[in-house]
């Protein structure tokens, strides 16, 4: 229920979280399946009944979390039952992406939920371990956009396909926030893309081994990120202070 409204809806996303990333966030709150490999594993008939199941339950849509090492099996779940399910599918990512492997999605992804954490290279192997970050990651934002097209909503609200570009705001990356939201305005016009400044950031994992990320963000950090992606007129979701709360992230089981 905790994604943005368009997504979560009435009902909530049917989220499905994979194991392993492409990035190693030493802030990630989901680090326990992100980089320490909690889970289960499933065939890929399992994997198609979940999606049916969670349609079945009323879900919104289904929300694949951070699929990308698992893209090949994905996309042959979903030419067994995307016809089937009858609400969009949604690719949520740590935006970092090889355009191509965005271009094989194709007909497969109805709505990207990227995320674009860093415009610094340093600031990005230094939290991420990923010096080539930005320059990857809007180039797949922009293959997503151009992919799917701009946001289009059912009369409910629901978001049915486009890109909503997630930005977490860190304690002490002001300016970088900035720089991401001048890149965003540089690089798509206003109604192309929503954007997501998310203020949820609350120390987690490895962040306490960096002094920067030992606190939350502050009103004036966050607020001068929200300024800045207002100047260029996008359309989009703010989050209030009460959401930087480790009680909303989800509990992780590794056995099925």
């Amino acid at each position: 229920m905790w994604e943005e409204p368009p997504i979560s809806g009435k009902n909530g996303s049917g989220a499905v979280f994979f194991s392993g990333c492409t990035l190693k966030c030493v802030f990630c709150q989901n680090y326990e399946i992100s980089q320490c490999g909690k889970g289960y594993y499933v065939t890929e008939n399992e994997l198609a009944d979940e999606f049916l199941r969670l349609r079945d339950m009323g879900a919104e849509n289904i929300n694949l979390v951070s699929p990308t090492p698992f893209l090949p099996s994905v996309i042959n779940v979903l030419d067994r039952v995307k016809h089937r399910l009858g609400i969009p599918i949604v690719m949520n990512s740590g935006g970092y992406e090889r355009v191509e492997t965005v271009r094989a999605l194709k007909g497969y992804i109805d709505v990207y939920l990227p995320d674009l954490k860093y415009f610094s290279g340093e600031l990005s192997l230094k939290y991420s371990g990923a010096s080539d970050y930005f320059e990857n990651a809007i180039k797949a934002v922009r293959e997503m956009a151009d992919q799917v097209g701009k946001p289009v909503f059912d009369s409910k609200g629901m978001i049915k396909s486009g890109v909503i570009v997630r930005h977490l705001v860190l304690p002490g990356s002001r300016a970088d926030s900035i720089a991401v939201m001048d890149a965003l305005g540089g690089n798509f016009s206003k109604d192309e893309i929503l954007v997501s400044i998310m203020r949820q950031y609350a120390p987690v994992y490895k962040a306490f081994e960096f002094k920067a990320l030992s606190r939350k963000v502050s009103t004036f950090e966050y607020n001068s990120v929200v300024s800045a992606a207002e100047k260029y007129g996008f359309d989009g979701f703010t989050q209030d202070a009460d959401s930087a709360d480790c009680s909303y992230t989800p509990e992780f089981y590794s056995v099925k």
